[in-house]
């Protein structure tokens, strides 16, 4: 049983995650401003903004992974980068691991590149997905003392995109997954399945990786 941290543990990622690692049978704090809507029986339920600084880094105390399902919305659409870069600093030089979820903007079109970012990417999305960029790239400069993983969601991924749990998931490296048809998606329970297994398993230690059905 691992314990495990969820920031932003009552969003759509997040939830799913939540979800899935209680089914499991790990021990689950669930970290966000709001009450739970639809609580996942099982789980613990801390209402705290990640802005809070030590006090939410007391939830992190044992904790055998944090998450961080947090995005730049709302009022929080100029205070995620600088949020996370507080939590890691927090969790460099212990033996938990931060797993970051990003966006699938930073994933690369084809091997090499380029990101699916810099091509016809909706203008409307790319404030956010800049965030998740730069999240990586502060990721990838932080000291060896902190041990991290960033996953990109496929393109559609979200509750207008819902889908059923079915187990399985594909990891695409850094491009970003596609089926036969050329469709990139995941629902969020199977985005949770991928994300909990690379908990428990480890596969991917300061380095990103995709996802998608």
């Amino acid at each position: 049983m691992a314990r495990i941290t969820v920031l932003g543990g009552t969003g759509y990622a997040g939830r799913h995650i939540v979800a899935e690692a209680v089914a499991r049978g790990h021990a689950v704090i669930a970290v966000s401003r709001s009450e739970p809507a639809d609580p996942v029986a099982g789980a613990a339920y801390v209402q705290r903004s990640v802005l809070d600084g030590e006090s939410v880094a007391a939830t992190f105390d044992g904790a055998d992974a944090v998450v961080w399902a947090l995005s730049p919305r709302g009022d929080m659409e100029d205070k995620v980068l600088g949020a996370l870069k507080s939590v890691a600093t927090a969790l460099t030089g212990t033996e938990t691991r931060l797993g970051v979820i990003g966006g699938a903007g930073g994933s690369l079109a084809a091997p090499g590149g380029p990101r699916l970012f810099d091509q016809d990417f909706p203008e409307e999305y790319k404030a956010e997905a800049q965030v998740g960029i730069d999240s990586l790239a502060f990721l990838e400069g932080t000291d060896a003392g902190l041990d991290w993983f960033f996953v990109h969601p496929a393109e559609e991924f979200g509750p207008w995109a819902e889908g059923e749990r079915t187990g399985h998931y594909r990891d695409g490296g850094d491009v970003v997954v596609r089926d036969a048809d050329g469709k990139s998606w995941i629902s969020g329970a199977d985005f949770a399945v991928a994300m909990v297994d690379e908990i428990e398993k480890g596969n991917h230690h300061r380095e990103r990786f995709t996802v998608g059905r």
